[in-house]
């Protein structure tokens, strides 16, 4: 059997522990509650008890190479400290590396959750043909990673790659960060509620009016099926979701030229709602995309299959992901293998 590694996804809803092998194979899964309101310490005594049971199940039969673990934070990755994590209320100025190694023992190497996934994407989904990709993560918020040459691109002080803050309306609206017209604030799953109750409130939107009645979970999800059944003003939504996310990506093309971008999180199952807008944008905004774009059935593949074959330097690619939730767990599984120490 092939050395493995042990990757840890800590969300603030779930603690994911996954053993993966050099072949990108689970070996093991651990599925558990984070249970973050009863604090840091236990939530590592959770995740280090899991850890240290796959590794006892495994022993003998494979080596170990470490421990990888993403974090959904802003990380100091030379000392491995929690700098801020808005899901982990006190794991602020935490040194959660030095913590958990002293219990586990072994190396770890902490990322942030978002890059992460971009790792997991480009060893074993969408990107795993090319050696350099960016991502895009829609989620609660959105958040994005860059791998070049096969490396996470951190930038100076760790905090590369914070795509949900481009601006992509000036004068918008908030957002979180304290900026407005953020892309977060447009391409989010919470941006596509409030935008829904704005069109509620507007008094033309009786579907999504209803929906939001009849519904004690309105999310995106519910929006989206909507859009899929011709209501026109969730429609309307997606395709400002689109826009956005054409505006964002066209600086991205632009700027880094790189062969692909993969669009993930939970929003990008609205695919067929939100990217016909996206790419209409990217075409009338991008010069670069404009003249590397792939032809209509190439993209359309793209968007919708299992695999993407590299279609030259000369193309601009841009799918979803394929690994779901499951691209942050390999790519902190992927961590100790390519990271050096």
């Amino acid at each position: 059997m092939p050395a493995y590694s042990i990757g840890v996804d800590l969300g603030g809803t779930n603690l994911r522990i996954a053993a993966v092998d050099q072949q990108g194979i689970l070996l093991e899964k651990i599925t558990l509650d984070a249970k973050v309101t009863l604090g840091r310490d236990h939530v590592v005594n959770d995740m280090c008890e899991a850890i240290q049971g796959l590794a006892a199940k495994l022993r003998g039969a494979s080596s170990l190479l470490g421990i990888g673990i993403g974090v959904p934070g802003i990380i100091d990755l030379d000392t491995g400290m929690v700098r801020a994590a808005e899901n982990l209320p006190d794991w602020a100025d935490y040194p959660a590396r030095a913590e958990i190694e002293k219990r586990l023992g072994m190396r770890v190497i902490l990322e942030n959750d978002a890059n992460a996934a971009a790792l997991g994407e480009k060893w074993l989904g969408a990107a795993r043909d090319f050696d350099s990709m960016g991502m895009l993560t829609l989620g609660t918020g959105v958040s994005g990673g860059l791998v070049l040459g096969g490396r996470i691109w951190h930038g100076m002080s760790g905090m590369a790659s914070e795509f949900g803050h481009i601006t992509v309306e000036p004068a918008g609206t908030r957002c979180g960060c304290g900026n407005r017209g953020c892309l977060e604030a447009y391409a989010s799953a919470t941006a596509v509620v409030r935008m829904a109750h704005r069109a509620i409130a507007s008094g033309a939107a009786p579907s999504l009016a209803r929906a939001a009645g009849m519904n004690g979970d309105f999310s995106a999800e519910v929006i989206y099926k909507l859009a899929t059944q011709g209501d026109e003003p969730a429609g309307q939504i997606f395709r400002i979701v689109g826009r956005m996310l054409g505006i964002a990506l066209s600086d991205l093309v632009n700027t880094l030229n790189l062969p692909i971008y993969v669009v993930g999180g939970g929003v990008s199952s609205a695919w067929e709602a939100f990217s016909p807008s996206m790419f209409e944008e990217l075409r009338k905004r991008s010069l670069v995309y404009a003249a590397t774009d792939p032809d209509s059935s190439e993209r359309s593949r793209a968007g919708a299959s299992a695999h993407v074959t590299p279609g030259g330097s000369s193309k601009t690619i841009i799918t979803r992901a394929l690994l779901g939730s499951d691209a942050g767990l390999y790519g902190a599984a992927r961590l100790p293998m390519v990271v050096e120490t």
